[in-house]
């Protein structure tokens, strides 16, 4: 029994050890791991107490019963307090230290920690609030729906299974998952319907920032007898607010709603007088065509002319067949039409300003096929108008235009084709120049349009080209021209500066030519030449009409030098703002015309003097010549007494020389006051037979006692004119004087009368010798006087006279021989050539220049 318990005994004391020694090892690994981490911890700051640590632990983890035996326990727990104790207390005071350093943070970061998480908690619980509302919201009447928060997240779905919903869109599901997959790649909204085995299904969608919802419901197509009455009442206050006429028609067409904008546009006041009076906004034509349209298709819709408010209008027709009627509305659509017109003029205007262009436009659209062109591009290229109004493509046009060398000669064609096709990539103007195999020098601008396609403007610059070249030559000769030119030539520019001149002007003011390389101011040129122009002031007007800002006009001035020289100066503006001075020495010419002024001016005087003298004598010698022809007819008429008939023939002389003398004395008044400018016209309506015949007997004495034959011929259709009758007949019978004088016994003289082309026609015709050629140009002169044969004196007055007084009636004299004459036929009954004169005086009737007298 006793070994038994000692047995027993045993056992139970070594197994109270055992328990002991557990719970001491449990303890200090407990301890020594808290102190592990401590250490751990601050093992960049203290290595020396983590090794310290660790060497204690580990010979505390080998002082363990299993490595001791029972027996050392006491011996291990005897050493394991001393170094255990140590090592506390070094531990203890490194953690206090650090404990210290690091607890107010520490304790900051805690209470931030726990705010923040408290705030999490709250907003995460609000979240999960929100979200199962929102989801109770938008699940509410839509039997699914699909949810995303990202552009690459996945869609959620809700209220339906994935398969459920493929089963129920069936042929549908691929257009679906297209829709969602558009809806979530941009924002935006969708709406869209699809044809299921269930029945139509309505999307309704939107995304924003990434995000989106897709609601999925049955479309139903009418509307629930509770959205009925809402519906209606929404539609009505909506058309009567609106501004476009509206209407609603009954089964038999008549008006059972009108809106405010239909009473306004029928002119009436209230709808009920419209209904009242059927005021309708179209007319029956229009009404019949909309209920064909109607029971047809059953909707009509038409833009049609309409009066609204008094005023013709194009108007949009709508109207709807159902059940209900016919429910109508008309837009105003004028402005629309307007505009559209407006463009289509402008468009049309373009087309014609294009077309009157120089330069050739084509047009291509982004299809590279034409889409325009003008009329300047079918006369460059000598394109068929049938061809381009195809629209044909520009592979096309080149091809037709490389085989008529219409284009570059080009070794890769192709490739020059290729080029010109990346014009409809290119994002600037591509500017080329084609040379053309005909010598044709094109400029071509390659210009992208915004909308794709090109626009190719061809400008034919072969002309400005030969018209440079052809300007540079003739810049060239202008140079050789003016340095050949004898005048003295400068240029001025608009700055005042000497641009260009000629060797004349070095010459002619004796000037360097280096020193005129600088081009020097005006003032400067004037500077040089003034050792030989002096202090005039003609150098001063150059200077103004170079410099000046204001009107600019031609300057004309002469410049006499000290060397005796006279210049001829002028200033020429040009266009270009510069100005031309030209200097031309005009000595010998001055010399010349003051010569010939002197000599002008004494003849004015001796003509002055001589006119003076004839009026004077002529006056004076009237005085005496009345007193004598008075005395003489006295005597004639026996008033001193009976004369014998030698005394008889003597005074008829006396009375024939003072006739002949009076004529004289009245010729030469006459010229006088013809010269003075107070001749007067006293202007009648002449009788051309009356005047001939009076003439004709006033010279029939004279005719008989040189045995000349008058022959007198007037024209039925002379008629009457315009002239002063008294010079007509002086004219006459000056004329038939002369012709008395020159013509030999036996002769005839002729005196005639005709109206032609709008003239009066007077001849006078001899038959005497004829006009010298020496005299014809000396005839009407004054006082030259030619001896014709014995009868022919004067003092060569008559013929000056004559064409004097045809000058003042506005006609003119010519004497021409006879046989070269108007009337004349060359030649007599007998076959003889006739000789003599013809005088032909031509008065116009239409009486112009009757009022100066000939000098």
């Amino acid at each position: 029994m006793a070994d038994r318990i000692r047995t027993s005994g045993v056992p139970r004391r070594r197994r109270g050890r055992e328990r002991e020694s557990a719970r001491l090892t449990a303890l200090l690994r407990s301890f020594l791991s808290s102190m592990a981490s401590v250490c751990r911890a601050s093992a960049s700051r203290a290595p020396t107490l983590l090794a310290s640590t660790l060497l204690a632990s580990t010979c505390l983890a080998s002082a363990t019963p299993a490595a001791a035996g029972w027996d050392g326990v006491p011996v291990a727990a005897g050493a394991f307090w001393p170094v255990a104790g140590l090592a506390a207390a070094v531990m203890a005071g490194l953690a206090a230290v650090r404990a210290r350093r690091e607890a107010k943070d520490l304790r900051g970061r805690i209470a931030a920690a726990e705010r923040a998480a408290a705030d999490a908690a709250a907003s995460a619980a609000r979240a999960r609030a929100e979200a199962q509302a929102c989801r109770v919201l938008l699940s509410d009447g839509a039997p699914a729906f699909l949810l995303w928060t990202g552009r690459e997240a996945p869609a959620d779905l809700f209220g339906r299974t994935p398969e459920a919903l493929r089963a129920e869109l069936g042929p549908a599901a691929p257009a679906f998952e297209a829709a969602l997959a558009r809806l979530k790649a941009g924002d935006g909204n969708l709406s869209e319907t699809f044809d299921t085995a269930s029945g139509p299904l309505r999307l309704d969608g939107r995304s924003r920032a990434g995000a989106g919802i897709l609601l999925l419901a049955p479309a139903s197509k009418e509307v629930s007898q509770a959205q009925a009455g809402p519906v209606a009442s929404g539609l009505s206050a909506l058309l009567d607010a609106a501004p476009a006429p509206a209407w609603l028609r009954g089964a038999d067409g008549t008006l059972s709603y009108v809106n405010p904008a239909f009473v306004a546009a029928v002119g009436a006041a209230t709808a009920e007088e419209a209904r009242a009076q059927g005021l309708d906004l179209l007319d029956g034509r229009t009404r019949a065509a909309a209920a064909s349209a109607e029971g047809a298709e059953g909707h009509f819709r038409q833009r049609v002319k309409a009066v609204t408010k008094g005023q013709r209008r194009q108007m949009e027709v709508v109207e709807v067949a159902g059940p209900f009627g016919t429910a109508g509305i008309a837009i105003d659509v004028t402005s629309e039409e307007d505009a559209r017109a407006e463009m289509k003029q402008a468009v049309a205007a373009h087309r014609r300003t294009l077309d009157q262009l120089t330069t050739a436009v084509a047009i291509f659209g982004a299809d590279e096929r034409l889409v325009f062109h003008n009329a300047a591009y079918e006369r460059l290229f000598d394109l068929s108008p049938a061809f381009l109004d195809q629209h044909p493509a520009e592979g096309e046009i080149l091809e037709d235009l490389r085989t008529r060398r219409k284009v570059p000669e080009q070794a890769d064609f192709r490739g020059w084709r290729a080029q010109l096709r990346e014009a409809y990539r290119a994002i600037e103007p591509v500017n080329d120049w084609w040379h053309l195999p005909g010598g044709q020098m094109l400029r071509v601008v390659v210009t992208p349009n915004a909308e794709g396609g090109v626009t190719y403007l061809f400008d034919d610059l072969s002309e400005h080209v030969a018209l440079e070249s052809r300007y540079n030559n003739l810049i060239r000769i202008q140079g050789e021209t003016l340095d050949g030119l004898a005048e003295a030539v400068a240029v001025f520019g608009s700055d005042g500066r000497l641009n260009l001149y000629n060797h004349a002007f070095l010459a002619l003011w004796s000037l360097d030519a280096r020193a005129l390389g600088e081009k020097p101011h005006v003032d400067a040129v004037a500077a040089l030449c003034r050792p030989l122009h002096g202090e005039t002031s003609a150098f001063a007007s150059i200077r103004h009409a170079v410099t000046t800002i204001g009107p600019r006009e031609a300057v004309t001035l002469r410049l006499e030098r000290p060397d005796g020289r006279v210049l001829d100066g002028a200033t020429q503006p040009l266009p270009d703002g510069g100005t031309m001075v030209t200097f031309r020495d005009v000595t010998d010419s001055v010399k010349v015309e003051r010569a010939l002024i002197e000599r002008a001016e004494a003849l004015e005087a001796a003509d002055k003097l001589k006119n003076a003298f004839v009026g004077h004598v002529s006056y004076h010698l009237r005085t005496p010549l009345n007193s004598l022809m008075g005395f003489a007819d006295m005597l004639r008429e026996g008033l001193a007494g009976p004369l014998n008939t030698r005394q008889q023939d003597y005074l008829d002389h006396m009375r024939q020389s003072s006739d002949l003398l009076r004529a004289l004395i009245d010729d030469i008044l006459d010229l006088a006051s013809i010269d003075a400018g107070a001749m007067e016209l006293d202007l009648s309506d002449v009788d051309v037979g009356e005047t001939v015949l009076g003439v004709a007997e006033a010279v029939r004495d004279p005719v008989a006692e040189a045995g000349l034959n008058l022959s007198v011929s007037i024209d039925p259709d002379a008629g009457h004119f315009v002239a002063d009758g008294r010079r007509v007949r002086q004219i006459l019978f000056n004329l038939l004087s002369n012709a008395i004088a020159v013509s030999p016994p036996g002769g005839t003289v002729s005196l005639g009368a005709a109206r032609r082309d709008g003239a009066l026609v007077f001849t006078v015709r001899d038959e005497g010798q004829g006009v010298p050629t020496e005299v014809a140009d000396t005839l009407f002169e004054r006082f030259e006087s030619r001896s014709a044969g014995p009868r022919h004196r004067g003092l060569g007055l008559g013929l000056a006279i004559v064409r004097s007084f045809m000058t003042l009636h506005g006609g003119s004299v010519t004497v021409a021989p006879a046989g070269r004459g108007p009337d004349a036929n060359g030649s007599d009954a007998r076959g003889r050539d006739i000789q003599g004169t013809i005088a032909t005086c031509i008065f116009p009737l239409s009486g112009e220049g009757r009022r100066e007298a000939a000098e």
